[in-house]
């Protein structure tokens, strides 16, 4: 039986990466900060194959011991400071986290792989905001990088990082420049979530509005599902490699709202829609959009999900827990 250690475990992509390994057979482990983690038990209750290990990605000592103790044949470094706006706030936390943090994790594998004889295959979860002010459209797994965030510049130490540990040791260490994936789990704090969660408030009669920043940003959404299904097809390969993962389409926040609107049955959405600067970003990334060929071809990915199936999914999920909470239903 194959063994997985899966960092960020309590996250989007930790949850639908251990749900997807499982189906493979595969042992899951999880990392976990904390004595009292809350969103620890959500895991054991939800996934009750993932064991649960301790570790923190600003100490590596804690590291290496959920190493020793895994004894994964793969490792996925999917723990970050992830919420873009807040790395403005907190800059440094987000580079010692989401930069070094990657360095920590390298340096354990590096360690205990050695140790163990066994060539640990690594897999870190670079970002799309690492290209920022694009150079080119779309982007490539060859496009510069212009980091417009903290965040941004903290994931491209961690890209450059892995390719240096790659080049330097003989380390089976991949990259998967993941372009913008949502879906139901997707935490309240990011737009797509806190959309879909206000169009399905709004049409039960429990909110007003929303306050949003731009509308006029563009990414490249696609479903978190399918995105983890890239991430193992990496490990799987002879030889480690970076690829970028996307669907090649582009939407704009307003795009995203109006369709997620309409979901509920309003037209109108542009009533219920307040803008405040406040959520607007000191440095704004404008247009993502993902050029994947090279997944597609090596790796044999496609997304599955499309744009409007993604937005369904999203608020009838939050259709149904804002009913049971307000017991409408």
């Amino acid at each position: 039986m194959p063994r997985a250690l899966i960092t960020g475990i309590t996250g989007q992509d930790g949850q639908h990466l251990a749900e997807f390994l499982n189906t493979k057979g595969y042992e899951v482990f999880g990392l976990v900060k904390g004595q009292a983690n809350p969103k620890a038990e959500l895991i054991q209750n939800e996934f009750p194959f993932v064991e649960l290990v301790s570790g923190d990605l600003t100490d590596l000592p804690s590291l290496i011991k959920a190493v020793e103790h895994a004894q994964p044949d793969e490792v996925y470094n999917l723990g970050a400071v992830s919420f873009v706006a807040m790395s403005f706030t907190q800059a440094e936390l987000t580079a010692n986290v989401t930069g070094l943090g990657v360095l920590r994790m390298l340096d354990a594998v590096r360690i205990v792989g050695g140790h163990s004889g066994n060539r640990i295959r690594f897999y870190q979860a670079s970002s799309s905001e690492m290209f920022g002010k694009v150079r080119e459209t779309p982007q490539t797994e060859l496009t510069p990088f212009h980091p417009r965030s903290p965040y941004g510049c903290a994931k491209v130490f961690g890209h450059d990082i892995t390719v240096n540990y790659r080049e330097s040791y003989d380390m089976y260490a991949c990259s998967g420049i993941l372009f913008n994936h949502e879906g139901p789990r997707r935490g309240l704090e990011f737009v797509t979530r806190k959309v879909s969660q206000a169009a399905a408030r709004i049409k039960l009669g429990l909110q007003d509005s929303i306050v949003m920043g731009t509308l006029d940003s563009k990414r490249d959404w696609g479903y978190a599902g399918d995105y983890v299904k890239a991430m193992w097809l990496m490990l799987q390969q002879d030889e480690p490699d970076d690829y970028v993962v996307a669907t090649g389409e582009t939407h704009s926040v307003a795009e995203f709202v109006e369709r997620a609107f309409a979901e509920v049955g309003i037209s109108n959405w542009q009533d219920y829609v307040q803008q405040d600067p406040k959520f607007y970003r000191p440095a704004e990334v404008d247009l993502l959009i993902g050029d994947a060929t090279k997944a597609r071809e090596k790796l044999g990915w496609e997304p599955e999900v499309d744009f409007p199936t993604l937005v369904r999914l999203m608020v009838q999920n939050d259709l149904r827990i804002e009913a049971a909470k307000a017991g409408l239903r």
